[in-house]
C-alpha cells in the first residue's frame, strides 16, 4: 500500500520512494524527512502524528481525505498496529467509517494508541529534565515543551521548573519577594 501511495503522489509531482523532489525545493516539491514507520513503541504517537500533520500540509494539502488517512495508514505497521489498521482499512472501505477531516482521523489515532502512555512518558522526562549549561531561554524552551501533555500544571509544574534549573539561579529566585507563579 505504501508503494501504491508514493507512486500516486510521484505522479502529482510529491516525493519519490527515497523522499527526494526534482526541481526547486519550495511549494509542493520541497524535500521532507521521511516519515518513521509508527508501530506503537514507547508512546510516541503524538510525534508520529505531528511528523505526519506537517508532511501533509507541505505535500498533500489537495488531496481527498480518503487519500490523507490511507497515506497515514501506509505508516502503521508492526504487532498490534497491524491488526487495527486492517479493522480500520475494511471500516472505511465498507462505508462504516468516514472522516469529515484528516485531523478527525488523527485524534481517533491518538486516542486509540496513547493510552495515557505518551502522558506518562512527557512526565517522566519532565522530572528528568535539568538546565545544565543551557541558556535559560533554551531550558525554557525545551521545559515548555515537555510540560505540554504531560499533566502537569499550576504549582506542581512550577515546583519541577525551580527543581530543573540551576542552583546559583534557583537560589536568586528564592530571594526574590514575589514568586512567579507560573512559568508563561
Amino acid at each position: 500500500m505504501q508503494v501504491q501511495i508514493q507512486a500516486g503522489l510521484v505522479a502529482r509531482g510529491g516525493v519519490g520512494t527515497g523522499g527526494a523532489t526534482t526541481g526547486s525545493n519550495l511549494g509542493p516539491h520541497m524535500e521532507v524527512a521521511k516519515l518513521a514507520i509508527f508501530n506503537r513503541e514507547g508512546g510516541k504517537v503524538g510525534g508520529f502524528i505531528t511528523v505526519c500533520r506537517l508532511f501533509l500540509r507541505m505535500k498533500m494539502r489537495g488531496a481527498m481525505v480518503e487519500e490523507q488517512v490511507q497515506w497515514v495508514l501506509s505508516y502503521v505497521q508492526g504487532g498490534s498496529t497491524d491488526v487495527w489498521k486492517e479493522n480500520m482499512m475494511e471500516e472505511l472501505e465498507s462505508g462504516e467509517v468516514e472522516y469529515e477531516s484528516v485531523e478527525e482521523f488523527l485524534t481517533s489515532l491518538k486516542k486509540k494508541f496513547s493510552g495515557g502512555e505518551e502522558e506518562l512518558v512527557k512526565a517522566a522526562e519532565l522530572r528528568r529534565m535539568e538546565q545544565g549549561g543551557k541558556t535559560m531561554e533554551e531550558f525554557v524552551q525545551e521545559f515548555k515543551r515537555a510540560a505540554r501533555g504531560s499533566g502537569y500544571e499550576g504549582r506542581p509544574l512550577v515546583e519541577e521548573f525551580k527543581r530543573g534549573m540551576n542552583r546559583g539561579i534557583r537560589r536568586k529566585l528564592i530571594e526574590v519577594e514575589n514568586l512567579p507563579a507560573s512559568i508563561k
